[in-house]
């Protein structure tokens, strides 16, 4: 099993930036793509950004300038850097992973408040 724990969320003012952090922990052979999605109530969760092993990055349209995705392969984590916050960021942001454990999954993060004030 693979666990993934987010970190760095919280309330900032439209404007303002936040860094998220996702780390991978349990019995990992290997982690193929990692990634952000989000969810804002009342709506479906959508992807935020994806970062594949090789670092080859892939991002909402919307979010492209403002939203940067990186990674560190040797500790299994996955950072979000988010600029120019707005109100309509405001959501609950899910790290996910493809990895290899017992099996290829996908796994889920508990996910972590980001709350944008106007």
């Amino acid at each position: 099993q693979v666990q993934l724990v987010e970190s760095g969320g919280g309330l900032v003012q439209a404007g303002g930036s936040l860094r998220l952090s996702c780390a991978a922990s349990g019995s990992i052979f290997s982690i193929n793509t990692m990634g952000w999605y989000r969810q804002a109530p009342g709506k479906q969760r959508e992807l935020v950004a994806a970062i594949t092993s090789g670092g080859s990055t892939n991002y909402a349209d919307s979010l492209k300038g403002r939203f940067t995705i990186s990674r560190d392969n040797a500790k299994n984590t996955v950072f979000l850097q988010m600029n120019s916050l707005k109100p309509e960021d405001t959501a609950v942001y899910y790290c996910n992973a493809v990895a290899v454990s017992d099996i290829l999954a996908d796994y889920w993060g508990q996910g972590t408040q980001v709350t944008v004030s106007s």
